[in-house]
């Protein structure tokens, strides 16, 4: 079957916005295509050298894309469902990330959905003008824009160590 390999513009109030949230979106169905035969055990396999788990690995693409949805883009503390949404502490003591277990693969996807969402119908509604604003923070000042830029190289970064530690699943 061939496939189709276009850019859908997204409904965003502003056209170069539509670009982004498509380029976006053509990420996360790039993630979710390459973990959409994983089996559950697959999730939480340890592998030697690696600290992270798939699962693991895919908790914390969402956890730091709502992360820079509320504290960069929206400049807010966290609403309350995000502790629901996320438990776990991001890192553990040593700096490293928390490793998720007992999560099924529909969890993550469920969890990923949703935080895509949230962002979607935040940038969707905002202007050009407030796409390039700096939100100035402590240690850097950032726009929105450079957030969508960064928040696809994370996920294609992830998505790639990913595909490494399947290919080295049993």
């Amino acid at each position: 079957m061939k496939r189709l390999m276009d850019i859908k513009p997204m409904q965003a109030k502003e056209p170069i916005l539509d670009f982004w949230l498509a380029y976006l979106h053509d990420c996360r169905n790039r993630t979710k295509e390459v973990i959409e035969n994983l089996k559950e055990e697959q999730l939480d396999e340890v592998f030697p050298q690696q600290s992270n788990t798939i699962g693991t690995l895919l908790y914390h693409i969402a956890l730091i894309e709502a992360d820079w949805l509320y504290a960069e883009i929206l400049h807010q503390g966290y609403p309350d469902f995000l502790q629901e949404w996320f438990p776990l502490e991001h890192r553990n003591e040593k700096g490293e990330l928390s490793i998720v277990k007992g999560w099924t693969l529909q969890n993550y996807v469920s969890l990923l959905d949703k935080v895509r969402y949230q962002f979607i119908q935040t940038l969707s509604a905002m202007t050009l003008e407030d796409f390039r604003r700096l939100r100035s923070l402590p240690d850097y000042d950032v726009t929105p824009e450079w957030v969508c830029l960064h928040l696809l190289q994370h996920e294609a970064s992830h998505r790639g160590q990913i595909q490494a530690l399947m290919h080295f699943s049993s």
